[in-house]
């Protein structure tokens, strides 16, 4: 299981896996073939579908300005494949090179990941709780111990306050056809003293950073990105944890993510939005747990009830934006870490489902909903929402 680091990812939205994952691989490729003077990118399925919205072209200009495009459908290929061809001057075909963005910015190239750093050899929570209570540590010394230097995570901190309270100075409507408006700073000034209001407008600030493509913290994706940093943002302002604690909070989602990833997927265009938001709850309320000096078997059992009841949510952006359903959902997954690490107080002791087998219940779920409904804006509400007589957003 690689580093933490790799599900912390700073980078520019609106989707890591189309955004994030497509820029560096324009920039492998750019950097691999200097003397390329012409560029083709294959795009396919939900790269193909959504990538207007998701602004994936945008993303590969700013390395490869002047390529040119074909986009492809073909559902028995993975769902975010992507080719790059470079050209020599007499237009050649020098190379093509294979991508596969596996979600939260990470690629496969050619069937190989392009990063290679296994950290961890226990891979799911049942060997890592084991080790835990066997060596008799916690599981933020379980992490530190395999990780080593983790001073990544204050720059990650800095991004995930700075999101937030950047999004909370605009107004106006985000970029796109869809001409929604931001909400949260009219959200933050309508009741500033309320913890689940001020929660609210701080998950939009997020998102709607994410939606602009700003500069974001993946967690674990683009697409999720404003649950965790919206409690992050209200415990630092409004309720003095202190910021060494947090970092440690953080590194404890971090590894909850990392266990996600590693046996299921983070990524929409695979398990639907479950893979997203379910992910980014569960990394929100097992690090509330953590914070608040809950036990191994609390952070379990916060983190499995987060993703159980997020089993079967769709991926269905409108017009390919991330910006219908999808902030709403960020909005409501971090008012729902709340309720989960609440509830895990409660109920840990006689829970019957571990996490590794509510991870392995959602991948499952994943594989088995329509195409339509993981990230190809071609069914649920990317297809009803025109039917509406009025427009609200």
């Amino acid at each position: 299981m690689i580093s933490i680091k790799n599900l912390f990812e700073i980078g520019y939205g609106p989707s890591s896996s189309h955004t994030i994952g497509p820029a560096k691989a324009a920039l492998y490729v750019k950097e691999k073939y200097t003397f390329a003077v012409y560029f083709k990118i294959i795009l396919y399925n939900s790269l193909n579908l959504t990538g207007e919205g998701h602004a994936t072209k945008e993303s590969i200009s700013r390395y490869l300005p002047d390529a040119t495009y074909e986009l492809k459908k073909d559902n028995k290929k993975h769902p975010n494949l992507f080719y790059i061809i470079p050209y020599d001057s007499n237009m050649n075909e020098l190379d093509k090179i294979e991508f596969i963005s596996v979600g939260g910015g990470l690629l496969l190239i050619n069937g190989s990941p392009l990063i290679e750093n296994d950290v961890y050899k226990e891979t799911n929570f049942k060997d890592i709780k084991n080790y835990c209570i066997n060596s008799k540590i916690g599981l933020y010394e379980y992490i530190t111990k395999n990780e080593g230097d983790l001073s990544y995570m204050d720059e990650v901190f800095d991004v995930m306050i700075s999101e937030v309270r950047d999004g909370l100075k605009k107004d106006g409507l985000l970029p796109g056809v869809l001409k929604v408006s931001r909400k949260a700073k009219a959200l933050f000034l309508e009741e500033p003293e309320e913890k689940r209001n001020l929660i609210s407008a701080f998950a939009y600030a997020a998102s709607e950073e994410n939606a602009s493509s700003n500069l974001i913290v993946t967690a674990p994706t683009c697409g999720a990105c404003g649950v965790i940093p919206a409690i992050v943002y209200y415990l630092y302002n409004y309720e003095n944890v202190t910021r060494k604690l947090l970092i440690e909070g953080l590194i404890i989602a971090g590894l909850i993510g990392n266990i996600i990833r590693e046996n299921a997927t983070i990524s929409g265009a695979v398990g639907g939005c479950q893979a997203e938001i379910g992910s980014a709850t569960a990394m929100a309320s097992a690090m509330l747990t953590y914070i608040n000096s809950g036990t191994l078997d609390m952070i379990e059992c916060a983190a499995e009830i987060s993703i159980e009841h997020s089993l079967g949510l769709t991926c269905d952006p409108v017009r390919g934006y991330v910006q219908i359903p999808c902030i709403e959902r960020n909005v409501l997954a971090a008012l729902r870490a709340l309720d989960c690490a609440s509830l895990a107080k409660s109920i840990y002791k006689n829970r019957k489902i571990s996490l590794d087998t509510i991870i392995k219940t959602m991948y499952q779920t994943g594989k088995d909903l329509k195409a339509k409904y993981r990230e190809t804006s071609l069914g649920g509400l990317a297809l009803n929402w025109g039917d509406d007589e009025f427009n609200c957003w």
